[in-house]
């Protein structure tokens, strides 16, 4: 019993002492630390534990054709292992042809491992059903669903594995915000053009998302994966900048508020600007703290959502947290070129995040999230380049625009921001 209560003092302990350094940084002025806002959050996640890593290099893959050109060659060429963690595999032609690839792979002799999300599997309008698994699993492929519905079903609701990563014989990463799924190169008929951000990582990165599929998969399957083979030596990279990565995973109970203060640091580090592309945009407490706090030291906040979405009331819900974010001096816009599914957030012009966490309690709550902290002036450069150019197809959120909307907007904009603990 004294054991017991020693780990959980211990436990919110660490906690606690988190939060300290997050306080006593969002009460200083940025001018008083005299470090750069990089500096400032590389430090927290130093001693958060967070593992970073100075030798990878990183390539952005800024629409799902890229993505999954680049995801197939690097599949092509695996001599032992390719591991992929996904939220969902549409039953469709992009996800066919992968697991042709895949079977051919394991003909060659290479290990294939997948895993996908129950719930994210149940929820897309193609799904893998047990018919397709059989086949798949057939042809040599190990596939298995993370935490599967049984009885009673509400035990399940809650902790989902939202991760997108895929790891291709230990040398090889790729993570972002897209799926297996063909509206990723298609679009969808309702919302049109389907935008999306990932990224392909080489270098000791790779090992920190290598040990996130490895955990995961060894206690969903009860098996004991892993080794020297699944985690080799990686050089310095000759033919590019030695660029600084730190991968912040989310696992609930285990570090259940890591991603909402790395996110809520960035924001509050911030010394000039922040620019944030995200497609259900109803933040936490902690991130809407922080943003409010940048805005009134004077940093230029500037978001971007989706105008469509696939999923009903988070657009007003959305726009009534940021008609809020306006009046206190955040630039806002709305993007009309389809739907904008990226999680991007570029600092300062020196540091960015790409990853699978969208802006709301359901990832920074309950979900399993990954998402890349790259610290280099030329990749957060290209992602700021993107996004000014998609400020063209946006149209801005203003009084005079708030204005023009109606009544029952506005009210089921209220009435969903009051699920915003949920959504």
């Amino acid at each position: 019993m004294k054991l017991r209560i020693f780990i959980l003092f211990l436990f919110l302990s660490l906690l606690r002492a988190q939060a300290d350094v997050i306080d006593s940084l969002m009460t200083h002025p940025r001018d008083s630390i005299g470090l750069t806002s990089d500096s400032l959050v590389l430090h927290f996640l130093k001693e958060s534990g967070i593992p970073i890593s100075d030798n990878n290099k990183v390539k952005l893959l800024k629409s799902g054709r890229e993505k999954f050109i680049d995801l197939f060659e690097a599949i092509r060429e695996a001599k032992h292992h390719v591991h992929l963690e996904y939220f969902n595999f549409r039953n469709d032609s992009i996800a066919n042809a992968l697991f042709d690839l895949l079977a051919e792979k394991v003909k060659e002799g290479v290990e294939v491992r997948a895993m996908f999300d129950a719930f994210g599997n149940w929820s897309n309008n193609k799904p893998l059903k047990k018919k397709h698994l059989k086949k798949i699993r057939e042809r040599g492929i190990e596939i298995v669903k993370f935490d599967p519905f049984t009885f009673p079903y509400i035990n399940h609701a809650a902790h989902r594995d939202h991760r997108k990563i895929a790891v291709i014989d230990g040398k090889v990463a790729y993570t972002g915000g897209m799926n297996i799924a063909d509206y990723y190169i298609n679009g969808l008929p309702k919302i049109g053009t389907w935008r999306d951000m990932h990224t392909r990582i080489e270098g000791d990165a790779v090992n920190d998302l290598q040990e996130i599929f490895l955990t995961i998969w060894n206690k969903e399957t009860k098996q004991n994966i892993g080794g020297e083979a699944y985690f080799p030596q990686h050089a310095g990279q000759t033919d590019s900048t030695n660029i600084v990565v730190a991968i912040v995973d989310r696992t609930p109970k285990k570090n259940s508020r890591m991603l909402s203060h790395a996110y809520a640091m960035s924001i509050y580090s911030a010394q000039k600007n922040v620019h944030i592309v995200n497609p259900y945009f109803v933040p936490t407490s902690s991130i809407k703290k922080a943003l409010n706090r940048s805005i009134d030291r004077g940093v230029d906040v500037t978001i971007m959502v989706s105008s469509a979405s696939d999923i009903p009331f988070t657009p007003d819900a959305a726009l009534y947290k940021l008609h809020k974010l306006m009046k206190r001096g955040a630039t806002v816009y709305m993007y009309n070129g389809g739907f904008h599914h990226s999680k991007i957030m570029m600092v300062d012009d020196l540091f960015c995040t790409v990853g699978t966490a969208n802006l709301n309690s359901r990832s920074l709550r309950y979900d399993y999230e990954t998402n890349a902290f790259i610290f280099d002036k030329k990749i957060t450069a290209e992602l700021n380049t993107m996004f000014h150019e998609d400020i063209e197809h946006c149209t801005q959120l203003t009084p005079e625009f708030w204005k023009k909307r109606s009544p029952w907007k506005k009210f089921v904009g209220w009435f969903a921001n009051l699920f915003t603990p949920f959504l």
